[in-house]
């Protein structure tokens, strides 16, 4: 496997972005390539990502397979999923390959695949090239198998290891069992692990992580939980709080707390105001009106800030317009979308939102991804597994 390439002289970034829906995986692969290809010129790219739906069935891993062909490129990643997007088009669980590919001037991009094992002193992650560089900056984009490799020890390993490195990405979502993914590293299939690129030089990516929520309430700071149950927040029952809360509120965000309430864990305590982007969000599974205890899908510890959220439609379309509009001014050359498979037309009213959104904001951008069965991006410094989120790669020149 190669461990890195870089690209020639050219002096800009340059990406491209192409959909096609044939029914036949290899048209629509060549299609969508040779379309994604034109806007780089003539050079061959660095870097080429490639999604397809996993509603072509059986021909998916033999035209993975060939795609090193179909799809010349110095570093080439590939996955299945249950939906693609591409420009400001999404398709979900039907016939669709999206493809993004870039030029990436004085850029290293170094491929791995890697998996996890269990050795007689516990779990380790092997596969790693054997010159793999580690920069002091850099971005990891990462897609994995959801059935065979543990992301979130992965990211808890690398935060431990190299803080402040960003890791953006999602998992695979193209099949509903163990071995019905396929990833693609350049011309190697796998059908369980973790495929990637490190990227570092002089193209920086940035991450996007729109969790679709919004805070009510104030914030609070737990004062006593044990593993995942919040038992008191501010010194009074967890249930309590709620109880409060729910007492004030206007009758739609009573609505929602009924039907879709979160709770956000402040990623980082050093500071003094919370706001959009401090939380990462998780669901709250449950509440005991006897006892006072709410359990969340997380972790809590006493100490941490904590504040009740709620997500809808509405409330993910702000959130990511939000967000979006702080890009503006330094508008991407390019940008990779990994967003839930629990959004799209399972949460909004009419298709194709987050790519539209997308374009509205920043376009007209080369941008693609997939519908993720997870994803990742990071709150704070700290890398995160999400559920109703869209993380965004944002790929611009480095300072």
């Amino acid at each position: 496997m190669p461990s890195s390439s870089a690209s020639g002289a050219s002096p800009a970034i340059r990406c491209g972005a192409a959909m096609a829906t044939q029914a036949d995986l290899v048209a629509a692969v060549k299609q969508a390539t040779h379309k994604a290809h034109q806007l780089l010129g003539d050079e061959p790219a660095d870097l080429t990502f490639v999604f397809a739906t996993g509603s072509y069935g059986n021909a998916l891993r033999p035209v993975f397979e060939m795609l090193g062909d179909l799809t010349p490129s110095r570093c080439l990643i590939g996955t299945t999923a249950e939906g693609v997007l591409a420009g400001d088009r999404e398709l979900e669980r039907e016939p669709a390959v999206a493809v993004w590919t870039a030029r990436l001037p004085g850029t290293t991009v170094t491929p791995f695949a890697i998996e996890y094992t269990q050795t007689p002193d516990g779990g380790s992650f092997q596969g790693w090239p054997a010159d793999f560089h580690w920069p002091d900056q850099g971005t990891l984009l990462l897609v994995a198998d959801p059935f065979s490799f543990p992301v979130d020890r992965l990211i808890q390993r690398l935060d431990e290891d190299y803080p402040g490195l960003p890791v953006i990405g999602g998992m695979a979502s193209g099949g509903g069992r163990p071995g019905a993914n396929t990833l693609l590293l350049n011309r190697q299939t796998f059908s369980a692990g973790a495929i990637g690129v490190l990227i570092s030089g002089k193209t920086q990516v940035r991450p996007l992580v729109s969790q679709g929520c919004r805070p009510i309430g104030q914030p609070l700071v737990v004062t006593k939980a044990t593993d995942n149950m919040l038992v008191e927040l501010g010194g009074r029952p967890a249930f309590t709080q709620l109880q409060d809360l729910y007492g004030v509120l206007e009758e739609r965000d009573r609505r929602l707390m009924r039907t879709s309430l979160h709770l956000g864990r402040v990623a980082s305590e050093y500071q003094d105001r919370f706001g959009r982007g401090d939380f990462l969000v998780r669901n709250v599974l449950g509440a005991d009106p006897e006892t006072g205890v709410v359990a969340i899908g997380d972790q809590v510890r006493v100490g941490q800030t904590v504040q009740f959220h709620v997500r809808d439609a509405d409330t993910a379309h702000e959130d990511l317009s939000e967000l979006l509009r702080h890009e503006v001014d330094r508008q991407p050359a390019g940008c990779l979308v990994f967003t839930c498979n629990g959004r799209g037309t399972r949460l909004f009213p009419a298709p194709s939102h987050d790519a539209l959104c997308l374009q509205e904001a920043l376009g007209p951008v080369p941008s693609a991804g997939f519908f993720a069965q997870g994803e990742l991006g990071p709150i704070g410094r700290k890398n995160c597994v999400h559920g109703f989120t869209a993380s965004i790669a944002l790929f611009t020149a480095a300072d």
